[in-house]
């Protein structure tokens, strides 16, 4: 989403390192440049001039002018900046002293509001080993309820519905008594939306505020929406007083202005964001992150709590030793790449790598690749995943078929694991792999 944005700033700051020593001439000049390029991206015009006011006080003082790699500074200034716009650390979830914690979802038709709600869920029952259930109170739009039981199940989560029939409060309330009962640690109530603030949608959801007494009322908000996202937090803000947002489409192609505003403009703070259509893309929001990302550091926490997630601690320690004794096969070699996808779409996962996301702009990565390799593997003999340098003309013909593929496409895989094997097994040995021998190879 903040390509653009990125890309804009890195121009700046490159000029700017550049330069040995900066004057009074270049901060301007480059504040106008980042003032452009923010009010592009759609971000609000008073938080642009308050941020932009904020970095010119602190370059124009001891911190810049006249010190060494000034350009650097800067950088410095930009990032602490924007993560004060964004709002400092995330306070996360606000959990009950005693459960059912009950969090109120609300937010516009279309926001992503019912499928946000179930990675929620799942976010809770994962990483806060929660039992969650879910409300199904949006009775207004045609298929909600059995929207909600569908991702809901997929997050793992108890859904409470009652079908279409009754008011959502009646709803809501009867699976309040239902959480209570089962026992459940967390209670997440999804309401109806409109395609516009109005009294009706205020009252009904003040309504099932009240009857349900929630510990946390988050407002969803459609990011690729822009300013109209900032308008309906505020709209909601003097209606409702909800306690943070989570933003929706942050992997979309729009320009972000919404992610950079809403919380300098409502007040509240941004607790979670939505980076993908997967029910695992859902990811606790952490400003200073999210500030690298946008100045195109990378987000390295954030790869390596994926990473974490997904990678079996005593499979790892095993595959280091079989990597030391220099037995890499075609089976660790799936592992790693299942485990690859399970934390997520390569093309964000590259992006948050420092350096490689910016090399890398406008090239597609085509998951397709990553299962056509693993059609290939599975169309292996055991014997030929542990022993690939016996699959020759007849056995390479046959994987072919098997994986609906073609022989060219086998021998070039089987080509390329040969070139990661012999990187494996200098790594295993504790060499520095030759990168550029490797990389010749490929052509």
């Amino acid at each position: 989403m903040f390509d653009v944005l990125t890309d804009k700033l890195q121009a700046v700051f490159s000029g700017l390192r550049a330069r040995g020593v900066l004057t009074e001439e270049d901060v301007t000049r480059s504040l106008r440049e980042i003032r452009l390029a923010l009010l592009e991206a759609d971000v609000n015009f008073k938080v642009v001039k308050q941020f932009t006011d904020a970095v010119r006080e602190r370059c124009l003082g001891a911190e810049v002018i006249g010190q060494l790699n000034p350009g650097q500074q800067v950088v410095k200034i930009v990032h602490e900046e924007l993560v004060a716009m964004l709002g400092g650390e995330s306070p996360g979830v606000t959990f009950a002293s005693s459960p059912p914690t009950v969090i109120l979802m609300a937010g516009l038709q279309g926001s992503g509001k019912t499928t946000a709600a179930a990675k929620l869920a799942r976010l809770l029952r994962t990483e806060y080993h929660s039992s969650v259930a879910l409300a199904a109170c949006d009775l207004q739009r045609p298929a909600a309820v059995e929207q909600l039981v569908i991702v809901g199940e997929r997050a793992g989560a108890t859904v409470y519905e009652r079908g279409t029939e009754g008011s959502p409060v009646e709803v809501a309330s009867w699976a309040l008594e239902r959480t209570r009962t089962d026992g459940k640690d967390v209670l997440i109530v999804d309401t109806a939306g409109r395609l516009h603030v109005d009294g009706e949608l205020m009252d009904e959801l003040v309504a099932i505020r009240d009857a349900t007494q929630p510990h946390q009322i988050l407002l969803v908000v459609d990011a690729m929406t822009g300013q109209d996202a900032v308008n309906v937090a505020e709209q909601f803000a003097a209606a409702v007083d909800f306690d943070g947002v989570v933003l929706t489409k942050l992997d979309g192609d729009a320009r972000g202005g919404a992610a950079l505003s809403v919380r300098a403009v409502t007040g509240r703070p941004v607790l979670f964001a939505s980076t993908g259509e997967r029910l695992d893309a859902f990811e606790r929001f952490h400003p200073d992150r999210m500030a690298q990302r946008i100045l195109g550091m990378g987000d390295v926490l954030t790869l390596i709590e994926k990473a974490g997630r997904e990678i079996d601690v005593s499979e790892a320690k095993e595959l280091e030793q079989r990597l030391k004794a220099g037995d890499f096969d075609l089976d660790d070699f799936l592992g790693q790449l299942r485990a690859m996808r399970r934390m997520g779409p390569l093309q964000g996962l590259l992006g948050m790598i420092p350096g490689v996301g910016a090399q890398l702009r406008g090239v597609k990565v085509d998951e397709r690749e990553i299962d056509r390799v693993e059609a290939i593997i599975l169309s292996m003999t055991p014997e030929e995943r542990r022993r690939p340098e016996m699959i020759k003309g007849s056995r390479r013909l046959r994987i072919a078929r098997g994986s609906g593929t073609s022989v060219q496409a086998v021998n070039q895989m089987v080509k390329q694991f040969d070139q990661v094997r012999k990187l494996m097994r200098q790594v295993g040995r504790g060499r520095m792999p030759d990168l550029g021998a490797l990389m010749r190879q490929q052509r």
